[in-house]
């Protein structure tokens, strides 16, 4: 688990193709390493990844096509920079939001505009995502947790201040850019809840597992 507070920029050092997947080299700039461990989580842009090799600069891990195909991890090359965080312990602060590292999808930055000294980016989220993104909730971007100021069907808007802008990957954004979004868990831990006892049964007899209107006014959740 992490927090969603970047702790360091990152560079990748070197990629290198293993047995069908691939093996990072992450570089981790001014991340404190002296507590980590092989096996330990190390956060990548917001993918969870387990540390295989501690050279000492950084650290190595494998990334598998499954991770590939699901975040934007292809995107990354020789010398990309990335976010890092390590796991949180008990004594952590929780400065951000509970964040599991695995990635509900990858967003699409459509538009940046300069607001005083911050700035602000509209991001598009794949249409099965939107329903988990509400007005003042928290959302996590390439590992950074956020809050949503505004939402507008699978589009949403954030404002960065200066700090976020300095201490993460967030500055070199622009539009076009894929990133890599994990959703509120309470929010995927609700839509489980209030399927109740249906929960138990096939997505096919769920109707694909969807919550709507009828379904909640039919367990008694809407009163007419």
């Amino acid at each position: 688990m992490f927090t969603g507070i970047i702790e360091s920029i990152g560079s990748i050092r070197a990629l290198t193709p293993k047995g069908g997947d691939v093996r990072v080299y992450v570089e981790t700039g001014k991340l404190d390493l002296a507590d980590v461990k092989l096996g330990d989580s190390i956060a990548v842009n917001g993918v969870c990844l387990t540390a295989v090799e501690l050279p000492g600069n950084g650290f190595l891990a494998d990334v598998s096509r499954e991770t590939l195909d699901c975040t934007a991890m292809n995107d990354l090359k020789t010398g990309s920079p990335v976010n890092l965080e390590k796991a949180l312990t008990p004594t952590t602060r929780l400065g951000g939001h509970l964040v599991s590292g695995h990635v509900d999808g990858v967003g699409e930055v459509v538009a940046r505009t300069e607001n005083a000294r911050a700035v602000e980016f509209r991001i598009r989220a794949p249409k099965e995502l939107a329903k988990y993104i509400a007005h003042k909730g928290s959302i996590t971007v390439d590992g950074t947790s956020l809050t949503v100021n505004a939402v507008d069907g699978a589009e949403f808007l954030l404002t960065i201040i200066p700090h976020t802008l300095s201490e993460t990957i967030m500055a070199s954004y622009q539009p076009g850019r894929r990133v890599n979004l994990e959703v509120d868990l309470l929010a995927r831990y609700l839509e489980r809840l209030l399927l109740g006892d249906k929960a138990a049964e096939s997505s096919l007899a769920q109707g694909q597992g969807n919550i709507t209107e009828s379904f909640l006014a039919a367990n008694g959740y809407l009163k007419s």
